[in-house]
């Protein structure tokens, strides 16, 4: 069982008393390490299966998990996501804690916030729907009530997509629908798993009496709210393996914090602190640009930070490339991959395209690269998108595999066939060939799906010889509940953050401009931080071809005003080094030293803002407002302007604020250069929200257009006035 494991693994795997924390860097095997942990207790007889707990946080990962430990011959081993744990242990004990049946479980709680938000009289645009519902998730997480969201938030650094107040007004709407209806969602699982462990002692030790060993993976995404259900979980013991590495913390804007990770020695003075530094997936060029990349980073996980050792074999270096625009960005990455799929040199052997990934920063940055892959005649599959499971031709492919098991739809001719071929004759009724079909849409969706099922039949019946079609539909149901999908055939195109926890032969990281890497709205240090371990992350996926790349202006013609991201300064060809470096962590194992205290990273939440002009991402506050660059031509109507200025100085009045309380001077220079003639195009200006939109919207529109509005003084008894209603809680707004 330990045969293959270096020495730090050997030693995460055999210590099976006490707090073990295992810091695991990039690709140094930190699922090796901890399946052979647990395999390695069962089978020396230290730990009985069922009393074993291990947890992570996606499906995919617990079925990996669970995957191989049926393989080190551990299969009767738990491994599930935190909420699928406390979810069945919720519904075991709901009964005897509540009475009843748990309440059903809302797996899309976007629409029920749309309602509350109704029921609020609050107008919510998709993009501000999907970010009031993380805030309502974040607050759910953090154990932050409706009416203490105001003060959390600002407390923590937060860029609301709306009014606090406003926000935590939806957020007690919602939470009173979920319970006219009894319905609950999954962040309840966990605040409903923690209550009965709470207040029912009994059944705490129920559960503490069954699993009397625990291990967690990707421990520096730990919430408040998991940490919390962990330690009762734990009870008084420490029986307890954590595995994580701060570098890769990437979702502070979900509530998760490495802090838990980089306190552990406190909480547990006594544990074993064991480093993997051991790099078995990149090559060492590959290696060195990640090290480099961090070795540049500041703050407290900075301070605690792995020096990869690559255990591989040479590679190419890295590969940099600027372009002139973004559609010539797209169009020179499509052509290398399919130089990588296809080399020219004869007798090369090409990389399969479901071993290349494009990675980028946010999704929308994903259709150039659709139309490019494409144009170029590459599969590709987009990740993040609907679940495979869950798509309508996999459905009905497994229905029509189910008949086909049962005797019902086989063909005769069949009945002795092998399982690939059972299965390509059922799903050549439904659209798969031998070839795929030309071009791309939805007809080279369907195919891939039906493909990527045939290519699991052919795996399936080489590694179960013997195995009948019932064994295989059976196997698709397990990855089904487990969403573990099949590989598609097809290029990756992921955001950095869906990226996570995957890897591949080659991977291009696209887009790396300033405003971008990091995003426009990433402001303080901590933020800045954590941009700069998603691009770690998003560099350490390559196991051997890196490509870098970024585009001098947005669109063709356009000024070449962009800058590669700073993130590189030192590392890419023909640049500088900026800031003092940091001395990286080695390997091994220590015991009984304890970490000091620290901070995490907050989210804001705003989108890239580009120069309206030139394109150019702008940071400026000051040029964000405005749309463009101070340098770029202005276009203002002076006489509009003045128009403004006047109407701004007596709405102000009536409010009895300062002017910048109606809107700042970079607002209204904004609309005297916009001039917008709509409500939408009114609303694209920065600084006119949906408040100020309904508020002042009508007389703005009416100045641009050119009309007269009467004063708003002379209509004051009225209440009504320039269209300003007195106890509006926005009149105490102090927007700059």
């Amino acid at each position: 069982m330990l045969d293959g494991l270096d020495p730090e693994q050997r030693e995460v795997a055999t210590s099976l008393h006490g707090a073990v924390c295992v810091l695991a860097g990039a690709g140094t095997g930190k699922t090796r390490a901890i399946t052979h942990r647990i395999a390695y207790g069962v089978r020396a007889g230290m730990l009985q299966p069922a009393s074993v707990l291990a947890v992570t946080f996606t499906n995919r990962a617990a079925g990996e998990m669970r995957g191989r430990l049926r393989q080190l011959g551990a299969g009767g081993v738990q491994a599930r996501t935190f909420h699928s744990a406390a979810l069945r242990q919720l519904q075991y004990f709901w009964p005897k804690a509540v009475g009843g049946e748990v309440p059903r479980l809302v797996e899309r709680k976007v629409q029920l916030v749309a309602e509350a938000a109704a029921r609020c009289r609050v107008r919510l645009d998709r993009n501000e729907l999907r970010d009031v519902t993380g805030e309502i998730e974040w607050s759910k997480v953090t154990q932050t009530v409706p009416e203490d969201y105001p003060a959390v938030a600002a407390k923590s650094g937060r860029e609301a997509p709306r009014d606090a107040a406003e926000i935590g007004r939806i957020y007690a709407t919602y939470e009173q629908l979920k319970r006219d209806r009894g319905v609950i969602d999954f962040e309840d699982v966990l605040l409903l798993t923690v209550g009965v462990l709470q207040e029912r002692p009994d059944i705490a030790d129920q559960v503490r009496r069954q699993y009397q060993h625990f291990v967690v993976d990707e421990y520096q995404d730990v919430s408040p709210l998991q940490q919390r259900l962990l330690d009762l979980w734990l009870g008084e013991r420490d029986s307890l393996c954590v595995v994580g590495d701060a570098s890769q913390t990437i979702y502070s804007f979900t509530g998760a914090t490495p802090d838990h990770l980089l306190n552990f020695r406190t909480r547990h003075p006594r544990a074993t602190v064991v480093k993997l530094i051991r790099d078995y997936r990149s090559t060492p060029q590959v290696v060195h640009l990640a090290n480099g990349l961090l070795s540049q980073a500041r703050g407290r996980a900075a301070e605690h930070r792995l020096e990869l050792v690559s255990q591989r074999e040479a590679g190419p270096d890295p590969a940099y490339a600027a372009y002139a625009d973004e559609p010539a960005e797209a169009e020179g990455t499509a052509r290398r991959i399919r130089e990588l799929i296809n080399p020219v040199e004869q007798g090369g052997a090409g990389i399969p395209a479901s071993q290349i990934a494009v990675l980028y920063r946010v999704n929308a940055q994903s259709e150039l690269y659709e139309q490019a892959l494409a144009d170029a005649q590459v599969p590709y599959q987009l990740r993040g998108a609907e679940r495979f499971f869950e798509r309508p031709e996999v459905r009905e492919a497994g229905l029509l595999l189910r008949g086909a098991a049962r005797g019902g739809s086989a063909d005769p001719e069949l009945a002795d066939a092998d399982i690939p071929s059972q299965v390509r004759a059922v799903l050549g009724t439904r659209g798969w060939t031998p070839e795929p079909p030309s071009g791309s849409g939805a007809v080279r969706d369907r195919w891939e799906s039906l493909a990527a099922l045939v290519r699991l039949a052919e795996d399936f019946a080489a590694s179960r010889p013997g195995a009948t079609l019932s064994d295989l539909v059976a196997e698709l149901d397990e990855r089904a509940a487990a969403q573990h999908a099949p590989t598609v055939e097809g290029v990756t195109l992921a955001s950095l953050h869906a990226a996570k926890g995957l890897e591949w032969d080659a991977v291009f990281l696209v887009g790396l401009t300033e405003g971008m890497v990091p995003i426009t709205y990433a402001k303080t240090e901590q933020q800045i931080e954590e941009e700069r371990r998603l691009l770690y992350v998003g560099v350490t996926r390559a196991r051997r071809h890196l490509t870098l790349s970024w585009a001098l202006s947005r669109a063709p013609g356009g000024r070449a005003s962009r800058r590669p991201t700073r993130f590189l300064n030192g590392l890419r060809p023909g640049s500088q080094a900026i800031g003092a470096r940091t001395p990286g962590g080695g390997g091994g194992i220590e015991r009984g030293a304890a970490a000091p205290g620290g901070g995490g990273g907050v989210r804001r939440r705003r989108g890239p803002v580009h120069c309206r002009v030139c394109g150019r991402a702008l940071t400026d506050a000051g040029e964000m407002k405005l749309m463009r660059c101070e340098g770029c031509p202005s276009e203002l109507d002076e006489a509009l302007y003045e128009r403004l200025r006047d109407w701004r100085a007596e709405q102000a009045g009536l409010l009895g604020q300062p002017t910048y309380c109606v809107f700042t001077d970079k607002t209204l220079l904004a609309i005297a250069e916009a001039v917008p003639g709509t409500e939408p195009e009114l609303a694209r200006i920065s600084g006119v929200g949906r408040r100020k939109l309904d508020r002042f919207g009508a007389d703005v529109l009416a100045l641009c257009a050119g009309r007269e509005l009467p004063s708003a003084l002379d209509d004051e008894g009225d209440g009504d006035a320039g269209g300003s209603h007195s106890g509006d809680p926005w009149q105490n707004s102090t927007e700059k």
